[in-house]
């Protein structure tokens, strides 16, 4: 009898990506980040280190349907255009997302970023309590920095939180997308999202100061024109929240300042100068004690002494010296007066406080006890090291 030929076996499926058990691991392991790309398993940033899941590589039909399924019309139209869009998504049961679609090597990737559906309080993201002060001022522009992933977003919802259980205010938030969802409790909030409630940042600032508001919370400050819009409401009386990319209370100010040209520093400082409440800036450290991080916190409060340097223009800046004279009166603190009280405490180790301080020798020299006597700036921020 002839052989007869096998016949070959039938070619498998590859399974369907399902979303949703990767974003219940995200939130099970506490991830703050999500990335999705063609050619690699999902991947996830835990306490600041990426972390790929135990999953086959992504397709480009799975990143694909996943398009289909999580980004509305208008988003998939601005993909089209625009190679990226920004929005948030909710999967009941599991939590809210922010996601940046975004093309890379000619396919679509993702980035997911956790947004908790309540706004933690200042105290449980360990932030100095200056500033529940700052929070409560009457009226100016109160500046959070820091880089990507730093915390800005959920610092800026602790603070709007924190006004919201002890003022009566009227707080308008413009951003994109709405991240921290905001219930009323003493204060009246009204969230508007960029693209959803309003066409443009610029179109909602142009009509915000007509809508009453006590506080105002930009999401970030991008060009010129939010900017003055910012320094306006916050010098005619409004307390005004925003963000923008930079390091230090330094880098702001002069980033602030690089926005206008020559003709106009003289006036922009006396501005800024003004206008000015507090910046606050943040760098998140691994902790040793458990998993997770702590915000290292820098916090510069617009005494006079800073409004005389900030208008002089024959002087530059010395905001690290004014941050040391105003610590024990105004509660600022500097980044490694902040890293020295978290390592003394046991919080963190040694070797990311220095490598997170501004002045690592510096730095180094405190810790073994070498310092200024006349010193006292850093004597609130040190304890028995363990």
């Amino acid at each position: 009898m002839a052989d007869q030929a096998v016949p070959a076996p039938a070619p498998t499926t590859p399974t369907p990506f399902d979303y949703r058990p990767v974003l219940q691991q995200m939130v099970q392991r506490n991830a703050s980040d999500l990335h999705l790309k063609v050619g690699r398993p999902p991947t996830l940033r835990i306490d600041g280190q990426m972390t790929e899941l135990e999953m086959p590589p992504l397709r480009p039909d799975d990143l694909k349907v996943l398009s289909d399924q999580i980004m509305a019309p208008k988003h998939l139209q601005e993909f089209a255009d625009n190679k990226e869009s920004d929005f948030a998504f909710g999967v009941p049961g599991i939590g809210r997302f922010r996601i940046n679609a975004y093309q890379q090597r000619g396919t679509i990737a993702f980035a997911f970023r956790t947004v908790p559906f309540q706004a933690k309080t200042i105290s449980e993201l360990n932030l100095p309590p200056v500033c529940e002060t700052i929070a409560m001022s009457p009226r100016g522009l109160v500046l959070v920095t820091g880089i990507t992933g730093s915390g800005k977003s959920t610092a800026l919802a602790s603070m709007v939180h924190f006004i919201n259980q002890n003022r009566h205010a009227n707080i308008i938030t413009i951003e994109d997308p709405i991240e921290f969802l905001h219930r009323d409790m003493k204060s009246h909030i009204n969230q508007r999202e960029v693209g959803t409630d309003t066409g443009s940042f610029d179109q909602a600032l142009r009509r915000v100061l007509r809508q009453d508001p006590d506080v105002l919370l930009i999401g970030e400050i991008r060009d010129l024109e939010t900017l003055d819009t910012a320094l306006k409401a916050a010098d005619t009386g409004h307390l005004v929240f925003s963000t923008l990319h930079t390091t230090d209370a330094t880098q702001t100010i002069n980033r602030v300042l690089s926005f206008y040209p020559p003709h106009q520093q003289a006036e922009v400082r006396f501005m800024l100068s003004s206008a000015l409440q507090a910046v606050v800036s943040l760098r998140l450290v691994p902790r040793m004690d458990k998993p997770g991080r702590v915000p290292a916190t820098e916090v510069l409060i617009n005494t006079a002494t800073v409004r005389d340097n900030i208008r002089d223009m024959d002087k530059s800046l010395n905001i690290p010296e004014l941050i040391r004279e105003g610590t024990v009166q105004y509660g600022m603190q500097s980044f490694d007066q902040s890293l020295m009280n978290w390592y003394t405490k046991g919080i963190i180790s040694y070797e990311n406080a220095l490598f997170n301080a501004t002045s690592p020798s510096e730095f180094a020299l405190r810790v073994q006890g070498v310092a200024n006597v006349s010193d006292t700036s850093w004597d609130t921020f040190r304890q028995e090291v363990r």
